[in-house]
């Protein structure tokens, strides 16, 4: 693999990110409002990334996530764009983005994964991808 400096593909996708839900069989005939959200986000995703590389190596990304409601200016002020260290869990989201870009991510071999508070942007999730060559 040569030296991966630039990614190859880039995209921000304006949606929430969540991470994938935990699905059992029942969940195939009984719609629990976790998997449909699940579902939208998924094809949310796969709306914006079209064009994403099958034979992407590496996928970096950072999911900005929004602040509650009830936080005050103040708060808000001081956590924007700060690491975000609270469910949903890094792994679980990972899990989404990629089950949503690829069929098969077992070929993902390397990834920068990063949450953040949004930073006044709104939420979102900016992905980079690299591919072999």
């Amino acid at each position: 693999i040569r030296r991966m400096s630039e990614p190859s593909w880039e995209k921000t996708i304006p949606v929430v990110p969540m991470g994938k839900p935990r699905m059992t069989r029942r969940d195939k005939w009984a719609k629990r409002p976790c998997v449909l959200r699940y579902h939208e986000f998924r094809d949310t995703i796969k709306a914006h990334c079209k064009d994403f590389p099958e034979s992407a190596v590496r996928v970096d990304w950072t999911a900005w996530l929004p602040m509650p409601k009830s936080w005050s200016q103040k708060k808000k002020d001081e956590l924007s764009g700060q690491l975000h260290r609270a469910k949903p869990d890094r792994d679980n989201i990972d899990k989404a983005i990629l089950d949503s870009l690829l069929k098969d991510d077992s070929m993902v071999a390397l990834g920068y994964l990063e949450k953040r508070w949004d930073d006044g942007k709104g939420a979102r999730i900016d992905i980079k991808a690299w591919k072999t060559t």
